[in-house]
């Protein structure tokens, strides 16, 4: 299947096709841009190996799983939901012929616990597995399981941007590497040491940072051309950066869009789709935006230098959010975001000395995660110790015993690690234990809807939002309003034909 997109993946694309047919697993090493996303999926679809199975493609944002689906359908001159297709918590777009499934992570994993064998699958790819998410290397830990046990003939691939392949390829048998260069334009980087000033408080995204990136983007309108793409932390700080840019009478001709997850699907794709002629846009995104998305005409780039994480605090038994310092890997991809279509530039808000202090990657998520859904989903696999499965990184002792003592409080695994039949009620409702073990009980003593209510407003990003300066963090106005939308919806419903609501 040939394409005539010009990527420099298509230099490589043999070498993928050699290494997948001559064994089970490859490792292809590719830089953002290069167009792997895209092309590979589709290059190896027709694949005599693959026999007319599907293929199933983990994406680690929703966001980027429905964009590589759009894009590789349209490739095809198809409509989404035909040959390729997609399926995101709460949101899918599949058909009877679909063959290329791109899957946000966690719905592998709920593949493999229904269907061990993923009967029908020929072929699993792991995109962006440098962001080195939970569910990835569970998911990966499960598949090399399936492989080894129950079908030989399963391939998995690997794909990369900055991860060194090498430890990779090891855990997938000594697999082959395949590496691309990629190809990109001169950047020409900036250091902008007063960022320095907002990093000395506590308050790392106070006035001074919003100040600062507001300043530097207008700025960068009138001294640079082309689209500018700036990266922030959250939401919050996005929606700051926004209503100052507004204050400050900025060029008729520049439009300014957010870019996070928590956006309905048609402002995220105005954010990516390219501006219409004589107009220029900011993007202000969050690390939603280092890689899989291609956002058109950027040239420039502004760095915050900020990210936020997930980290688990064993005293309070809960993930929480934290801002921290951008890694030098993600520093490089916002960086490579200015260069992919001319010669661009990067504004980093901090100085060249800061630069060299910054962690060369992320930390993987399962070192320091909350590891209580993972410690469920082993139960529920039947693996009563971890050590069984193959890990790039094995999950902490400490922290998977920690995990085991909440599931055995909540009736989840017995004493012998194995999944009870509460434990599996959990496992299928694809919530945290926590929050699947409070639906449960509230089901039974006759307060459904309120657990089921609670749970939706826990686990999902705040589904009321206030203006900045009313914020609220109690569950009780949340839950009223959820109801009363609830209700509202019920007296618009037309009746059927029978005169019942």
């Amino acid at each position: 299947m040939l394409f005539n997109t010009n990527l420099p993946i298509e230099e490589v694309i043999p070498d993928i096709r050699q290494a997948m047919a001559a064994g089970r697993n490859a490792v292809l090493e590719a830089p953002p841009g290069a167009g792997k996303t895209t092309l590979v999926p589709l290059t190896l679809l027709e694949e005599p190996w693959l026999k007319g199975r599907r293929i199933v493609m983990l994406e680690p944002r929703r966001l980027a799983a429905r964009a590589a689906a759009v894009r590789m359908a349209n490739l095809l001159g198809e409509e989404v939901g035909k040959t390729v297709g997609y399926r995101t918590r709460l949101d899918s777009r599949l058909g009877p012929s679909t063959r290329l499934e791109v899957v946000t992570e966690g719905i592998l994993t709920r593949f493999l616990q229904s269907d061990p064998s993923l009967d029908g699958t020929g072929l699993v790819i792991f995109d962006e597995f440098h962001e080195r998410s939970i569910h990835a290397d569970l998911g990966l830990a499960l598949c090399l399981e399936t492989q080894t046990v129950l079908r030989e003939d399963l391939r998995i691939l690997i794909m990369s941007a900055t991860l060194d392949g090498q430890d990779v390829a090891t855990v997938l048998g000594n697999a082959p590497v395949v590496k691309s260069e990629g190809r990109s334009f001169p950047v020409e980087t900036r250091y902008l040491p007063e960022r320095r000033l907002s990093m000395r408080g506590n308050d790392l995204t106070g006035p001074s940072f919003i100040s600062v990136v507001a300043n530097t983007i207008i700025k960068a309108i009138l001294d640079e051309e082309g689209s500018i793409l700036a990266f922030l932390p959250g939401g919050s700080e996005i929606r700051r950066v926004e209503s100052k840019l507004k204050e400050g009478n900025l060029p008729s001709n520049i439009d300014v869009v957010p870019l996070y997850g928590d956006l309905p699907l048609e402002l995220q794709d105005k954010a990516i789709r390219p501006s219409h002629p004589g107009r220029r846009k900011v993007v202000l995104a969050t690390s939603i935006a280092e890689t899989s998305l291609t956002i058109e005409g950027v040239r420039v780039v502004v760095d915050g230098g900020l990210m936020r994480v997930s980290r688990f605090s064993p005293a309070a038994g809960m993930s929480r959010l934290e801002t921290v310092r951008v890694t030098r890997a993600s520093a490089d991809q916002r960086r490579g975001r200015a260069g992919r279509v001319e010669p661009g530039v990067c504004l980093r808000l901090w100085s060249e000395t800061e630069g060299r202090t910054l962690k060369e990657q992320n930390t993987p998520e399962i070192l320091e995660a909350d590891l209580t859904p993972l410690a469920l989903e082993l139960a529920a696999w039947g693996a009563k110790d971890a050590e069984e499965l193959r890990w790039l990184d094995t999950p902490p002792t400490g922290a998977l015993a920690h995990a085991r003592e909440l599931l055995a409080h909540l009736g989840a695994i017995d004493e012998r690690f194995s999944v009870t039949s509460h434990g599996k009620e959990m496992a299928r409702m694809g919530l945290h234990p926590r929050l699947a073990h409070m639906a449960l009980r509230g089901k039974k003593i006759g307060v459904g809807n309120l657990a089921c209510d609670l749970a939706a407003i826990l686990t999902e990003r705040d589904l009321f939002k206030m203006q900045q300066g009313q914020e609220d963090s109690d569950l009780r106005l949340r839950v009223e309003a959820l109801q009363g939308h609830r209700s509202e919806q019920g007296q618009r419903r037309p009746r059927n034909r029978s005169g019942d609501s």
